[in-house]
């Protein structure tokens, strides 16, 4: 960077243009494709949101049915496929099981510039392959996709093996919405990189759940809740934080790179935790929130943390009765509409992604004169 160093991470560097999210980090807003992305989530189903991050449009009526009528269609993993499930090693984390399954369910496909009938497979499958990894891990056999329920019910009838509460499946469906999209994050750009090669989109995915893996992206709702376990009872939440506090422990769900003030997703799961977390569970998690706002403040008064999406993410998820093994495996899962969406819009107006990047390294060294004798010439072999 002319005059100066870059900032790190690239902070405040605006890498490229999209139509698909805004994300308003000063006001703590969150838009797709214009509409406020609270109101969707509670007015929308998922594949209602995915065909507007696709398309730029919520579906009319009988395009909604035609858009569900061949998603479901695609649900049915390929039976070679649905094999390997059952394969994996042991040590398989859930995330790196999701890594897997895309790229397997991108076998033979090639570079030319994907279609959205090329990226639905990823979005419609991606539950499928995790529920039923997730089984055969667990010694169980796995749960055919049903074609009448909706994508979220569908990922939690073949996690569990039976219909799932239509309210609980609700909440989720309010996550995944929520979740589908934010902007340029890591694992959006990580994807977004990848396709600006002329890669194909089983590689852009399987870079994007690379990134997501990290914990400083999307690995933080299971431990929200071992914090959480730790904290045990709101009246312990203050000595807890403070000690956490003084150890320089990270306190997990506070802080958001982009967000200035609330993160309009939190407030969101905060009212959906309310509504259907066990009374004490949520009663910890507010003692815990109002304490750790209480003693970040202190010691940042001039650089307030707030709460980010993970915080009331963990406890949402722990409502609906998902396993705290699969928080990030499942946000994976939810954002594969927001992956499909940033790689079409890559292809469609591409240019290789190749950024500079300062060099800090010694110049100018010379090179010294050492003492090494030269290689001896090659010896002929005989004939």
């Amino acid at each position: 960077m002319v005059g100066g160093s870059p900032p790190s991470g690239l902070e405040g560097v605006v890498v490229g243009e999209t139509a698909i999210t805004r994300v308003g980090g000063e006001e703590g807003t969150l838009h797709f494709r214009g509409y406020e992305a609270r109101s969707l989530a509670q007015q929308v189903a998922y594949e209602e949101a995915t065909a507007l991050l696709l398309r730029g449009e919520l579906p009319s009526p009988s395009e909604l049915q035609e858009l569900r009528s061949s998603w479901y269609a695609l649900r049915a993993l390929p039976p070679e496929v649905e094999l390997l499930a059952g394969k994996l090693p042991r040590a398989t984390l859930p995330m790196e099981a999701l890594r897997t399954g895309l790229s397997v369910l991108g076998a033979g496909m090639g570079p030319s510039p994907p279609r959205e009938a090329d990226l639905l497979p990823f979005i419609a499958r991606a539950p499928t392959w995790i529920a039923t990894w997730y089984r055969a891990s667990k010694g169980l056999p796995p749960v055919p996709p049903d074609t009448t329920l909706g994508h979220v019910s569908s990922y939690l009838y073949m996690l569990e093996g039976r219909l799932p509460d239509p309210d609980l499946a609700r909440a989720l469906e309010e996550y995944f919405v929520l979740l589908s999209d934010h902007g340029m994050n890591a694992s959006t750009f990580a994807a977004r990189v990848v396709v600006s090669t002329l890669s194909d989109p089983a590689s852009a995915m399987t870079a994007a759940v690379g990134a997501l893996k990290g914990p400083l992206h999307g690995g933080a709702p299971g431990l929200v809740l071992d914090m959480l376990d730790a904290v045990g009872t709101p009246e312990n939440a203050e000595t807890w934080i403070e000690g956490a506090l003084a150890r320089k422990d990270r306190l997990m769900g506070f802080g958001h790179r982009v967000y200035k003030v609330d993160d309009p997703r939190a407030l969101l799961l905060k009212e959906i935790a309310r509504r259907y977390a066990r009374p004490e569970r949520f009663a910890l998690a507010e003692a815990v929130e109002q304490a750790g706002l209480s003693a970040l403040r202190k010691a940042r008064p001039n650089h307030p943390l707030f709460l980010n999406v993970e915080f009331y993410a963990g406890v949402v998820l722990e409502s609906v009765g998902l396993p705290r093994e699969l928080f990030s495996a499942t946000f994976g899962v939810a954002r594969t509409a927001g992956w499909a969406a940033h790689i079409l819009e890559q292809s469609a107006n591409n240019r290789l992604i190749r950024p500079d990047a300062a060099y800090t390294g010694p110049k100018d060294r010379p090179v010294p004169q050492l003492s090494v004798a030269p290689p001896a010439a090659a010896v002929p072999r005989p004939a």
